[in-house]
């Protein structure tokens, strides 16, 4: 596999556990960070940490690391600052790829307006979930599939309005396998505690309207879950 450089824009929890997930696909890693913080991550990676300024001279920045034989990964926080960042690397590079993070699907929308390659929707209230996800070897492929280019994986939010149909079982007793396409990850309850949904608490409460399940899969098989038990939170 041909290795080549991954930079990260974001210093933030989505930033690092995404550098964490890929560190052995790359020669190197660097995250730049936005904002002039103290640098405090678990840097036994090896990773590389700069800081940046949206108004940086991006000639700078490719001279050192070839941005367009690079992947980038635009995961700051703030919307804006995403689009604007997304906007300023597509000008500047052609043909750069360019993955980017969105807190919904309206942002996701803007984001590929503005040039990126690659979206992936996420919420801050799975913030945690995320993390999560990416220390669980079980789920290395398919955060694999959603983090590259070669991937249509999609990870979403179905907000539960139709509890019946899970018959009162608990998480852990649900066959999940038999909804073809889709994994469920975690379930968000209404008072925001999380449960992963292979963890020995799923045994303990039972699926509720209002409840949002955090699920992979493709749209077509998303769309077809988000009918049977709710919709998109």
């Amino acid at each position: 596999m041909t290795k080549s450089n991954a930079l990260i824009f974001g210093y933030n929890e989505y930033g690092i556990e995404i550098a964490k997930n890929i560190v052995n696909r790359y020669e190197s890693i660097t995250i730049f960070a936005l904002d002039d913080i103290p640098i405090s991550v678990d840097n036994k990676f090896g990773f590389n940490i700069e800081k940046f300024d949206l108004s940086d001279d991006w000639n700078y920045i490719d001279s050192k690391y070839h941005l367009e034989d690079s992947k980038i990964f635009c995961a700051l926080m703030e919307e804006s600052e995403n689009i604007f960042l997304t906007i300023a690397l597509r000008s500047a590079f052609k043909n750069v790829f360019v993955i980017a993070l969105a807190k919904n699907n309206e942002d996701a929308n803007k984001l590929k307006m503005a040039g990126a390659n690659k979206v992936i929707p996420i919420v801050e209230t799975t913030a945690n979930i995320i993390a999560d996800m990416l220390k669980k070897p079980i789920l290395t492929d398919v955060l694999h599939d959603i983090l590259y280019e070669d991937g249509d994986l999609k990870v979403v939010q179905i907000k539960v309005s139709k509890e019946e149909y899970f018959d009162n079982k608990y998480p852990a007793d649900i066959e999940w396998s038999r909804y073809h396409g889709i994994l469920v990850l975690s379930i968000v309850h209404e008072d925001m505690s999380r449960e992963f949904i292979y963890s020995s608490k799923s045994k303990h409460n039972f699926i509720k309207n209002g409840d949002i399940l955090i699920v992979v899969g493709y749209e077509t098989d998303l769309n077809d879950f988000r009918k049977m038990v709710g919709d998109y939170a």
